[in-house]
Parts: structure tokens; sequence; C-alpha cells
């Protein structure tokens, strides 16, 4: 989670460093509902039947970046077909609505879950790539937030970035690091997060092993658990209560997740309900930043449309390939060949080799 940028906290050290460190296999495939259909869903049924007042509160809502005008020129091409690319970031901040919202000391905050959503030509399916935040990369020259230079640096921590740059930042970290151009991006607070749940009335989860975390303050008996905002935080955050207390074995805990949340928004009745429909998108477009090409309800409902033919039980979520830094075995780096050839296939807009999916961090 957030840590003080002077001295880094190694994310998986495990509790006892005399004693070689479990690398357990994480599942290399997971369905999950992903944030970005879960957004746009919300904001298109608010579209559908609030009066104008409430358009313009919602819309009002969301913060938007200009991507060009922050990055500049220097970026990849865009894909040679209509698919889209989408850089999905969940913000962990220790300030304002997030401060009491779980460990941490520090003030800011860091991007604690990021996927690159691709949605190749025709927009009937989708992979997601989640890339793990311990994940060393090259930060390239960036653009403060007052305005000042930040100096390329090789090997930072890949969810530094956003504390000490931005989001835009991020953006341009991730378009460095594949060569693929994001075309779109979005970002939600974790304090969004917890309301969006506990509008919803909660997300039922099932865990097979008991999860005690201190950390996180999580703390699960094996078995099927309804989880409110504050606790539904501390279960995607978690990581010493699971596996080898690595964030590998996290990525898993909040993709489970977000199929739990997707499916309990579609068993409620939210067309019939309009004040709940009205107080999820509120939640969340107040805690909503995108590009300035989607800072608005009506271009994200124009992209929702878009992907209309996108059935999220076909949409896969990957890891991007890793494997353990052989400097600091608390870090990993991009597995190669694997990490390029997936990102190639991104670039190309075509089909990812099953080869490229393989990471060796998990035993995939």
């Amino acid at each position: 989670m957030s840590h003080d940028l002077s001295t880094p906290v190694p994310p998986s050290r495990r509790a006892d460093p005399g004693k070689p460190r479990s690398r357990r296999a994480t599942k290399k495939k997971r369905r999950t509902g992903r944030i970005v259909l879960l957004s746009l869903l919300v904001l298109v049924l608010a579209l559908g039947g609030t009066g104008y007042w409430l358009y313009s509160n919602l819309n009002g809502n969301i913060k938007g970046v200009d991507l060009d005008k922050a990055i500049g020129t220097d970026r990849p091409e865009k894909l040679p077909t209509s698919g889209q690319n989408v850089l999905v970031l969940g913000s962990d901040s220790r300030s304002g609505a997030n401060a009491g919202l779980g460990t941490g000391k520090v003030a800011g905050a860091r991007s604690d879950t990021a996927l690159v959503m691709h949605i190749p030509e025709g927009r009937t399916r989708a992979t997601a790539i989640s890339i793990p935040r311990d994940t060393l990369v090259t930060r390239p020259e960036c653009t403060k937030k007052d305005g000042g230079t930040l100096p390329s640096a090789k090997r930072v921590m890949f969810n530094s970035v956003y504390s000490v740059a931005g989001p835009a930042c991020v953006v341009k970290t991730v378009e460095a690091m594949s060569g693929v151009r994001m075309d779109h991006f979005m970002e939600i607070d974790f304090s969004g997060f917890k309301d969006l749940v506990d509008a919803i009335g909660g997300v039922d989860v099932t865990v097979d092993k008991p999860i005690h975390d201190k950390s996180s303050g999580l703390d699960l008996t094996a078995g099927t658990h309804k989880l409110d905002g504050t606790q539904s935080l501390a279960f995607v955050r978690t990581r010493h209560g699971i596996g080898d207390g690595s964030d590998l074995g996290r990525i898993g805990l909040q993709q489970q997740f977000m199929i739990a949340l997707l499916g309990e928004i579609k068993k409620q009745d939210l067309l019939g309900s309009p004040t709940k429909t009205y107080k999820i998108a509120d939640s969340l477009t107040t805690s909503l930043t995108t590009d300035s090409g989607l800072a608005s309800l009506t271009s994200l409902g124009k992209f929702a449309r878009s992907m209309n033919g996108v059935d999220p039980a076909t949409m896969e979520t990957i890891m991007l390939p890793v494997a353990y830094d052989k400097i600091d075995p608390n870090r990993v780096v991009a597995a190669e060949p694997q990490a390029s050839t997936l990102w190639k296939a991104i670039r190309s807009d075509s089909t990812i080799p099953e080869s490229a999916k393989k990471s060796p961090a998990t035993g995939g």
C-alpha cells in the first residue's frame, strides 16, 4: 500500500527472512468483473433517467486530464485497427476521504491497481492485463505536478510513479514499457470504491481458507461473507494473509472481488430504483478521473455504447508475465520473451499467444 518514498517498504517480505520464500503458483487466467465496464454501466444507467440538474451534478464530479498536453507528442502510434486500449488505475491514498480506510502513515497516493484493458477491433471481446505494483520499471522523463521536470530513472517500483508525478506519468511509463498507445485512462479512488460497495448493500465473497491480515485489518473465516465497503477495501488490499505474502497473490483476490461486485450489481434492479442508481453514480463519479476525452457523462456513455458487443463472461484477465528480480527477490521484473510477445500482440491487435501468458514468478 502507500509507503514513504524515502524508505520504500518491500511489498512481499516474508515473515521469516531466514527461510526461503514460498512461491506458490497463482492462476494465470481469471475472469473478472472489469472495473471499466462496471463504471460505464452505472453511468449509462444514470444517463437514462435523471433530470438535467442531476446530469450536471454528476458531470461536474468527473475530473479530466489532458494526456496530450501532459505527455507531449512522443507517444506510440495508435492501433492500426479500430481497437482501443484503456489504462485503468485504482489509486490508494491515505489523505482526505481515505485517511481512515486502512493502514499507512503517509499522505499522498499510489496506483495500487493497474490494468491495461485491450478491446480488439470489432469490440466483441476484451482482455485486461494486470501490471503488478511491485514491478521494477524504467520511468521516463515526466512533468511533475508543480510543472517541473522529473528525470528518467531505472529500476523504480511501478506503483511509485503515480505518487511522484501523477496519472499522466503512469500512462507515459506504461506506453514506454509496452510500446502500446493508451487511447484513454480511468482512475477510481478507493474512497469511491468503498462508497460504491456500501451503496449496493455489500458484496458476497467466498474464501476457501481463513484470511488473517493485521496489516489490512482483514479477518475472515473460511466460507462466504458479505463485505461492506471498509471490509471490501481490506479484501482487495490484503496480501500478508494469503499465499507467499506477495502482491501477486493479491491480484487474484482483486480479480475475484470484481467478479462478485459486478454480479451483485447485475442482481439489483437499478433501473427500477432511480434513487439507488443516482447514489451509486454520484459516489462513483465523485472519485473518477479520466483523460479529457472521457471526462463527461456523454463521452463515457458513447464509449460504453461502443462496447455493447463485449460479453463480460468471455472477457479474460491475465497478469503481465513477471520473474523475480535477481538483485532484489522482493521485486519482480517483466519476464522475457513473454512480455515482449504479449505487448507485440496488443500493438498489432492480434491474438495473444498462450506462451505470452506464462509467468515464471507464479510457476505458470
